[in-house]
């Protein structure tokens, strides 16, 4: 089955963009917090989380069009924090409803059931029972000229981890985390490690860690 690009235009724009979301795999899903510059707390739901770099350590995420009011990117805009916060897969339900469409002096945080914590010193809130938190400070916007998308950068300002979770060499074991994985709009996965590799060399074959 052969699906070039003018047989694509011709799909149904939900089933298109089912497809196209969903055939790029399984990535990681976590909650953005923020709150406007009024004051309202905000949560919402990607799965587009982008390393950078390390050093400074920093990380992207991918925003739709601003051509209609984005409460996630604005709030970012106006206070230059915002944070991540990793999902536990028990709670996909409650994450998944974050992307519904609640007004903007309504908190998602309330709406669907996430407690709020705050850090002094830290204006974003975060999701308590979320097992990692990062802290973000915006750095940059970049606007995608062919689609309209938006790639947000912004450095780690500070992650809240059980250090149980981090190996002697920094390897974030992200599945002793029972953590929530999604594919498309709509699918959501369990993390599970199968194993890790040696670094790569020529002369030599992986082996496993």
């Amino acid at each position: 089955m052969i699906l070039d690009s003018e047989i694509l235009q011709t799909q149904d724009s939900r089933y298109r963009a089912t497809l196209i979301n969903s055939l790029a795999g399984v990535k990681q899903a976590f909650l953005i917090g923020s709150k406007s510059s009024t004051g309202h707390s905000n949560l919402a739901i990607f799965n587009s989380l982008i390393h950078i770099g390390a050093n400074p350590p920093l990380w992207g995420f991918m925003c739709r069009p601003d051509t209609v009011k984005r409460d996630t990117l604005q709030n970012i805009l106006d206070t230059g924090e915002y944070s991540f916060n990793f999902v536990l897969h028990t709670d996909a339900e409650k994450a998944h409803q974050t992307s519904a469409k609640y007004a903007e002096e309504e908190s998602e945080f309330a709406a669907v059931g996430f407690g709020e914590q705050c850090y002094e010193g830290f204006s974003a809130p975060f999701v308590s029972e979320a097992p990692i938190k990062i802290g973000m400070k915006f750095e940059e916007k970049i606007d995608i000229a062919v689609n309209g998308t938006i790639l947000v950068i912004g450095s780690i300002s500070f992650i809240d981890i059980d250090e149980k979770l981090i190996a002697p060499d920094g390897f974030v074991h992200l599945d002793q985390a029972e953590l929530l994985s999604c594919s498309g709009l709509d699918a959501y996965y369990e993390t599970r490690l199968i194993h890790r590799l040696s670094y790569a060399k020529t002369d030599k074959w992986p082996s496993k860690l």
